[in-house]
């Protein structure tokens, strides 16, 4: 039986995508067992015109992946939701979405055959297309052929948990998963990251990097495309038998698309993927919940891992909102303020910070070259500035950001007490806070400058807050075992030569100075 098909506890439908059917028939239509259908004030012909005009952002939609989650998360609501989702789905509100007849019905037919196999959508779409209804533009896309990347498994010393990742193209667009399998929890899948696929570098080096940290041997295995599609089905099939169990209060959070897609509608999206794939050679994977492990916690490396490509699927899936951005000041005007700002790194104990003095009118370029020569980073990672106009840094469609360097200081931060964030290295999630604390007249001096500050900046690479904490702590204990290699590491002859207390105002604000002039 497949996981659509089987029994689930009821949960709670999510907003959007899973506020399902109305329309036509609607006196007739026969209601599944979700907790929708089996509310007393249910309204089939409500439920189905809510549908409908949840679909009405896909008609503008690009990418097709938007329409692809959309629908991923009404399918995933109704597998939680109970038994008999999928035959109400095919029986009735399928049927009852194509009667409606618009490009929103067709768009949203088109986007549920995209991701679930044995529907009636396909059928209902051909028939709107062939009445002379305009499909999306995205549709075209979904009828090319997905082609697959290579496809690896990450397994880790202690064999407690693996990461299944590969990265799928079609059309030009390529998003990569990756599935962290809990090897102690009947190798269920315990979370999946969805990213785009020029960050799959990324993704790896972090896999990589953090076992290195915790002590442990990574060992990567490229796996044919047909037993990926085994041991991720395998995974995927576990997670299912597993949420059985569960009441449907846990997954209450998980329709909140704030940040980003959530396990079950990522899970949906990845087994349309895979069934792209050879089938496997072997049968599939039996689960007997009566074997099942108690719950362990899983390794600090692991949870590192999840959590920070997290960030990667995080900021991959927002979209640059928020306010119209303000008009860029005038050369023929006024000469702009000079801003004072305190940029301080998130997260540090003790705090580390700069305080910076600039011209308003720095675009976001030179900011994050200014942040980076005052940080003493080394500008080797990606990087992004989330402000309430949107997400601003290296224009990449995917990720959703828009160029930086035609946008100033001044236009995403208007005044003292204004405030936005500077994320550098999505792997070790560098995150500062920048906040402006005064607007000042300009001087005759050269700016920018640095006027204060505390403690020197971590090292690139050290594993976040986290791990720069652990590095401070090996390096202070010259009995540590670790004491050498990571002095080694970084390059130095001696622990006294490792100086996190150590900050100098006039040393960064030279070094300012020289890069103005490079």
């Amino acid at each position: 039986m497949s996981p659509e098909s089987r029994r689930r506890k009821r949960a709670k439908p999510s907003r959007s995508g899973q506020q399902v059917v109305r329309r036509a028939r609607p006196a007739e239509m026969d209601q599944c067992d979700c907790p929708v259908c089996s509310d007393a004030d249910f309204d089939p012909q409500t439920f189905i015109d809510d549908l409908v005009a949840g679909a009405a952002d896909l008609i503008k939609a690009e990418d097709p992946v938007e329409a692809e989650l959309f629908a991923a998360t009404f399918l995933s609501a109704g597998d939680l939701g109970g038994e008999g989702f999928t035959e109400a789905l095919n029986e009735d509100m399928l049927p009852a979405v194509a009667e409606i007849g618009t490009p929103e019905a067709l768009a949203m037919l088109l986007a549920i055959d995209a991701v679930r196999e044995g529907t009636v959508a396909a059928e209902a779409a051909q028939r709107l297309v062939d009445a002379g209804v305009a499909a999306p533009s995205w549709a075209s896309e979904l009828r090319q052929p997905v082609r697959v990347g290579p496809c690896r498994r990450f397994a880790d010393s202690a064999g407690s948990a693996s990461m299944l990742v590969c990265a799928f193209e079609r059309a030009g667009r390529s998003y990569g998963f990756l599935v962290h399998v809990d090897h102690l929890d009947c190798d269920a899948a315990a979370d999946i990251v969805f990213f785009p696929a020029h960050a799959l570098d990324e993704v790896v080096t972090t896999i990589q990097q953090n076992g290195r940290r915790a002590g442990l041997t990574i060992a990567e295995e490229l796996l044919a495309p047909a037993e990926f599609r085994w041991q991720v089905e395998r995974a995927l099939d576990a997670r299912a038998d597993h949420d059985q169990e569960r009441d449907l209060a846990e997954f209450d959070d998980e329709f909140d698309d704030e940040d980003g897609p959530g396990y079950h509608m990522l899970a949906v999206l990845l087994r349309a993927r895979i069934r792209t794939l050879p089938e496997p050679t072997r049968p599939p994977a039996q689960h007997d919940a009566d074997t099942r492990r108690p719950t362990l916690e899983l390794l600090d490396m692991i949870s590192q891992i999840a959590g920070q490509a997290q960030q990667i699927q995080t900021r991959a899936g927002r979209r640059a909102a928020g306010r119209k951005l303000p008009a860029k000041r005038k050369k023929s005007g006024p000469a702009a303020p000079i801003y004072q700002l305190k940029v301080g790194l998130r997260g540090a104990k003790p705090p580390i910070w700069r305080r910076l003095e600039l011209p308003a009118d720095t675009s976001l370029a030179d900011l994050h070259d200014i942040i980076q020569v005052a940080f003493g980073w080394d500008d080797s990672h990606l990087h992004v500035f989330e402000t309430a106009y949107g997400d601003f840094g290296v224009a990449d469609r995917e990720l959703g950001y828009r160029a930086e360097a035609p946008v100033t200081l001044e236009q995403v931060a208007s005044g003292g007490g204004d405030r936005f964030k500077y994320t550098y290295d999505f792997g070790d999630d560098w995150t500062h806070e920048i906040v402006v604390e005064k607007v000042l007249p300009r001087q005759p001096i050269a700016y920018p400058r640095c006027t204060g500050g505390r403690r020197s900046a971590p090292p690139e690479d050290c594993g976040g807050i986290w791990g720069y904490a652990e590095l401070v702590e090996v390096l202070s204990d010259p009995g540590h075992p670790e004491h050498g290699d990571r002095l080694e590491w970084l390059g130095l002859a001696s622990a006294a030569d490792f100086q996190p207390a150590r900050f100098d105002a006039t040393e960064i604000t030279r070094a300012l100075t020289e890069r103005g002039r490079g």
